[in-house]
């Protein structure tokens, strides 16, 4: 584990998050008297974009989904999505102090530019639970996946799917933003498993995680090192992978290297059954989402949050942050089925379009 993060011995696991929700039900505020007042608290959510379409579709529904349920359809979800604008994401923060919201749930934009609104929203006796990415300043509860565990699965996933290419030719690495502390723990996750094994041509970090600056990278990758010589990439997540494969055929390459991902988008679920990328990390973000609003919820109500977390986690900023981190899974061809589809994230017939009915054939996906 780096610097920033300490494991240390503690009972509970990611897994039995969803049932802790279970067991607690939604109980009331302080001393749990189920009373209208400890349910009827307002959580104030902050999400980071709308590039990846994870947020929208999985992360909103799904904790809004789960403070009714502890708050037995009381609570309230204030919510703003900052687009990529870290400037607006503090004045998004500001305005919530404002309103006077009970707690805040924070997937930072830049976790150093946050910092100083979540110290206002300290002074203000808010708590604030950061979700996704480990933001600065005084943070009392954190929720992510386990971002070097997903970092090895990535690298080593590229690994076997190399062989003995590993070396015949070069890899290119494309990593997150480095203003996402999530990209720098993938990314140091994975050189630690590449590093010796592969010879890295080229290595970006790729700025606002977007797949048209990823095209532009590896555009200018395959224009120094020749299409020829690239016999995979590391691609931090499914988005760039994308854009990868954009500038992989417009430079003519037929072929195409194994090309890691992560988040289990459905057009990289699609580019696996193509052959198109390699794989993804699937990452169940039900029981992180979960997770969030549970602490959340617990905070709001000035309840504990030990038998909750499963982790502690250091900050640039905060020590021993409670944490609750969750394991990513490798998504490829060989079982689409039993993850994204038996988990009811997408169908069969969103997967399978006319162009990929045969592909999916293949693969028994139909």
């Amino acid at each position: 584990m780096n610097a920033h993060l300490r494991r240390v011995v503690i009972s509970a696991v990611a897994g039995s998050v969803v049932a802790s929700l279970a067991a607690c039900g939604g109980g009331g505020g302080e001393g749990a008297d189920g009373s209208e007042k400890g349910d009827a608290i307002k959580v104030g959510l902050l999400l980071p974009e709308d590039q990846t379409a994870r947020y929208e579709k999985f992360d909103k529904p799904l904790i809004e989904k789960e403070v009714g349920k502890l708050t037995r359809g009381k609570g309230e979800v204030v919510y703003a999505n900052a687009k990529q604008d870290a400037v607006a994401q503090n004045s998004q923060i500001a305005a919530m102090i404002a309103k006077k919201v009970d707690v805040l749930i924070i997937d930072a934009v830049d976790s150093k530019a946050v910092a100083g609104s979540i110290a206002k929203a300290k002074e203000a006796g808010i708590p604030v639970v950061a979700y996704d990415r480990l933001a600065e300043g005084p943070i009392d509860a954190y929720t992510s996946f386990d971002n070097e565990d997903v970092g090895q699965l990535q690298a080593k996933a590229l690994l076997d799917a190399l062989g003995a290419k590993a070396d015949s030719g070069q890899i290119v690495m494309m990593n997150g933003s480095v203003t996402d502390p999530n990209a720098k723990q993938f990314k140091a996750a994975a050189h630690a498993v590449l590093d010796g094994k592969v010879t890295i041509g080229k290595e970006y970090d790729t700025v606002d995680w977007k797949p048209e600056n990823a095209t532009a990278n590896m555009t200018a990758a395959l224009s120094a090192l020749g299409k020829g010589r690239v016999v995979g990439v590391y691609s931090a997540n499914d988005g760039m992978a994308g854009g990868i494969v954009a500038a992989l055929k417009a430079a003519g390459v037929t072929s195409l290297p194994p090309i890691t991902g992560q988040d289990a988008e459905l057009a990289g679920v699609q580019r696996i059954v193509a052959g198109e990328q390699h794989m993804s990390v699937y990452k169940r973000y039900a029981p992180e989402a979960a997770a969030a609003a549970e602490m959340a919820v617990a905070l709001a109500k000035g309840q504990k949050i030990d038998g909750i977390i499963n982790e502690l986690v250091d900050s640039p900023t905060t020590k021993r942050v409670p944490s609750v981190l969750v394991p990513g899974v490798v998504l490829t061809r060989s079982n689409i089925k039993s993850t994204v589809v038996d988990d009811g994230v997408y169908t069969v017939e969103e997967i399978c379009t006319d162009r990929l009915r045969a592909a999916c054939a293949e693969i028994g996906l139909t």
